[in-house]
């Protein structure tokens, strides 16, 4: 029960991962630089300061051979509290953008932070790569799936190391459990689930429009986005609520999690996809994506099922995210707290025990900051030149994606959908007018 009760602790605070890196004490920070030589620096330049972007920032900068020169935001006033916390640190003012054109003309700047809106990461990352600017891109890569294409292409034509911060990839003991997978003890996987059950998120409620607050500028905010009054629910951290911006949690907490269960079972696309859900949880509050959802994906031998749920927080096996391997010998359950393998028994009949199939392998906890580890594994890829040794390159986050809206497509059309990968196109022509969306104000969709 202890052991229990502390592995519970222990995801607790993995869970919270995100908000524990952004509040990384800047004072400590200052304390872990170490003098460098100029000519050794790696120079970045932030996208998108707010939230994830800074927590990214404030990784890479653990780092003495990386500096900060440039930070862009469309919100003054997180400019204003990003440069003060780097002044905590010690690290003199960088330059100011409102613009992200601009820090990519930046002469300066060698490496580029995206960490915006959802809706905001193709543009960004397409004319970055053709800056010549080392990119370390944001989950998920896109908004919709031709986006995802576009980024794919993008890099691949170029010489650019790019990352995805799908950054269990570079945790230890995801590395492990997955090399338990592919060892082939657990027998025939006939089920994957992967599942976010957030207790923490409660109802957004519905607010009027409002004024554009000081220092905000709103039509850079909005960028491809449709044009709309300013509405406080739709900025800053609930953009992932809305369609315009994100996908929801299914692209949220499920661009990590489906992730690993695409690795651990070394696919790609379905061939068909179904899902059911809705705002069962909040049905008359702000949020456009469903509180909640279930996807289940169709492979050959087995299928992967998404689950998520707002408000909630009792997930499958106790755990309020994971991933589960079900195989015919046992059941690997992994999530940021750590791993375990569940044994199933040999039996004779109904009512015969013969044992378990397999050892039962017991907790196997989380060691380090697998962000960290995420960020100092792309700056050696920036060191070295070879996207060889990326832990999430651009080719992780694109298969990623993909299954990841296929989900939300389905959801939108209500129906099964079959996947052609050949054509790059559902059998649907409702889910295939959702395979793009259609950009605004100006700007263009790259091809």
């Amino acid at each position: 029960m202890e052991s229990r009760r502390k592995f519970i602790r222990r995801t607790a605070l993995s869970s919270a991962g995100v908000v524990a890196s952004s509040l990384f004490p800047m004072e400590l920070l200052a304390s872990l630089r170490k003098n460098v030589s100029p000519n050794d620096k790696i120079q970045i330049g932030l996208i998108g300061c707010k939230g994830m972007g800074f927590s990214n920032l404030t990784s890479f900068l653990k780092m003495s051979e990386v500096t900060v020169v440039a930070l862009c935001d469309v919100d003054e006033n997180v400019l204003l509290k990003r440069t003060a916390d780097l002044g905590e640190a010690q690290i003199k003012k960088p330059k100011w953008y409102k613009d992200y054109r601009e820090l990519l003309e930046d002469k300066d700047v060698d490496v580029v932070i995206i960490g915006t809106p959802d809706h905001w990461h193709c543009l960004q990352l397409v004319d970055a790569v053709a800056a010549a600017k080392d990119v370390y891109c944001e989950k998920p890569i896109a908004n919709s799936i031709l986006e995802s294409k576009a980024m794919l292409a993008a890099v691949t034509n170029s010489d650019r190391m790019v990352q995805v911060g799908q950054w269990q990839r570079s945790q230890p003991h995801f590395v492990d459990a997955i090399n338990y997978v592919h060892s082939g003890k657990l027998g025939q996987v006939r089920l994957v689930k992967a599942w976010a059950y957030q207790g923490w998120m409660r109802s957004i409620p519905v607010v009027p429009n409002a004024p554009v607050p000081k220092g905000v500028d709103y039509g850079m905010w909005l960028g491809p986005a449709p044009k709309r009054e300013f509405n406080p629910n739709r900025f800053h951290f609930n953009f992932r609520w809305f369609w315009d911006y994100a996908g929801g949690l299914m692209t949220d907490w499920g661009v990590h999690l489906m992730d690993y269960a695409l690795y651990g079972m070394k696919a790609k696309t379905p061939k068909s996809v179904m899902a059911i859900g809705g705002k069962f949880a909040y049905p008359n509050d702000a949020q456009e994506a469903p509180d909640t959802l279930q996807a289940v994906y169709e492979y050959d031998n087995y299928s992967i099922l998404w689950e998520h749920a707002t408000g909630i927080d009792g997930g499958n096996y106790g755990r309020d995210h994971g991933i589960a391997f079900i195989g015919n010998n046992g059941t690997l359950v992994l999530n940021r707290g750590g791993w375990e393998v569940i044994p199933e028994n040999e039996r004779q009949g109904w009512d015969k025990n013969l044992g378990p199939k397999i050892k039962a392998v017991p907790m196997q906890y989380n060691e380090g900051n697998g962000l960290d580890l995420h960020t100092a594994n792309f700056i050696q890829g920036v060191k070295t030149r070879n996207s060889a040794i990326l832990n999430a390159p651009i080719e992780v986050g694109y298969n990623t994606a993909l299954v990841c809206h296929m989900g939300n497509v389905a959801f939108k059309t209500g129906t099964r959908i079959y996947w052609d990968a050949e054509a790059g196109k559902f059998d649907n022509a409702k889910a295939n007018q959702l395979l793009a969306p259609t950009y605004h104000n100006g700007w263009k969709l790259p091809r």
